[in-house]
This record gives structure tokens, sequence and C-alpha cells, in this order.
């Protein structure tokens, strides 16, 4: 065998600005990966949406009033009748028919309280999917006459703050916060308010019309909401 030349190759050193080129490509991709993820996950609630307010042009209009922005159930502490402490985002998972009062509930607040009842249980085979909350906003105490119909109703009955959900739901001009039933979609965004109930004939036509926004809403949602919060 005869003796060769020993070949040297020489490699270019790696500069500093390339790797932080290669950095960058990867957070850029690694962000937009999750964007789609994210917008995979928020695709199913906003084609409800898009359904149930733009593809459906029935020549009608909703009775409630659209919150926009919708507002995020806030981290207000509340507690129940027992004294039971509860963050108010615990209560995402399910939608929410709200009312508003003080324990003392007068004639008005008994109305809403009836009503939401009423709702829950014309939803039929959805009422599993809403919860029907009343907000207390003292300490007085509630009334003894309310609390059976409100057990068997399974509703959700929390003292809360007047000032801290004064600044999460707000009422229409020139009503009060206790005027109005609430609406809160299960991702916690509080997205409707429907009007003060009128006195004596129309309530049952307010009624109907409210039922009918949730039956709407209950039919564009079917696709991503469940019954319960513990499936979630």
């Amino acid at each position: 065998m005869h003796d060769e030349p020993l070949g040297l190759t020489v490699h270019s050193i790696p500069r500093p600005q390339d790797a932080a080129e290669g950095d960058s490509r990867r957070t850029a991709i690694g962000r937009l990966k999750m964007l789609m993820v994210l917008a995979v996950c928020a695709a199913p609630v906003v084609a409800s949406y898009f359904t149930y307010y733009v593809i459906r042009p029935e020549g009608r209009r909703n009775h409630g009033d659209l919150i926009d922005p919708q507002k995020p159930l806030p981290a207000i502490a509340a507690n129940s009748l027992d004294g039971k402490p509860l963050q108010l985002p615990q209560l995402r998972g399910q939608w929410l028919l709200i009312s508003v009062s003080g324990g003392a509930c007068e004639s008005a607040c008994e109305r809403h309280l009836y009503l939401q009842r009423q709702l829950r249980e014309g939803l039929g085979k959805d009422k599993e999917r809403l919860d029907w909350v009343w907000f207390v906003t003292d300490q007085a105490q509630v009334k003894p006459a309310l609390l059976p119909a409100l057990t068997q109703g399974q509703a959700t009955i929390l003292r809360v703050d007047p000032a801290q959900l004064g600044q999460w739901l707000a009422p229409a001009a020139g009503s009060r916060l206790e005027d109005h039933l609430y609406l809160v979609d299960p991702i916690g965004n509080w997205m409707m308010r429907f009007p003060a109930l009128p006195a004596s004939e129309a309530e049952a036509v307010s009624a109907k019309n409210i039922k009918r926004d949730l039956d709407r809403l209950m039919r564009a949602a079917a696709s991503w909401d469940k019954p319960g919060r513990e499936s979630r």
C-alpha cells in the first residue's frame, strides 16, 4: 500500500445568529400549533352561536338583550344559605338562569323564582343542562315558605356581595339589577339579559318569549354542551 497525503476537512463554526433564527422559527411553529389547537376547541362553540344568530334569519328577534362583549364569571366569593363558601367560577359547565334580590323576596322576586323553575321544567330532557340560580344580596332570612319549592326545584341559592355583583351583571337603563333575569352560557359568559317582567296578562307572553330563546340556544349548543359539570 502506498502512503497518501492525509486529507483534512474544515467545517465552518456555527454562528450565534443562526442558532437564534432557529429558535425563533421553532417558537413561531409552536405558537401556530397552539393557536390551531385552540381554534379546534373553540370551533363548536363559535359554530353554535353562528348558527343561532346568523344562519337562521327567520325574521324574528331575540327577546333577550345580547351582551356584547360577553362578560365571564368573576372570581367573587359567595356562600350558600348554610354558610358553605363557593367561588362563582365554580358554576361553569351549565347554563345559568339567574335572578337577584334580597332575602325578603317580595312579590317580584317570587314571580322570578316561579318563572325560573317553570322555564327549567319546560325544557324537558334538556332541563339538566340548565341551573336556576338565585343571588341573595343581603343577610336577610329567606322566607321558610319558599324553601320547599326551591329545594324540590334544585335551585342554587347563594349570598353574594351586591357591590361586587354589580360590577359583573348590569340592568338596562332605568332599571334595577333585581328587575331582570340573566343568562350565562356553560363557558361562564354572561351573554343575555331578559327584559323586566310586565304586569298581569303580558307576563305569560314574556315567559313564552324567554322559553323560545332558551329552546333555540339549547338546540344551537347541543353538539358541544352536555348535562352536568362532572363530565367537563
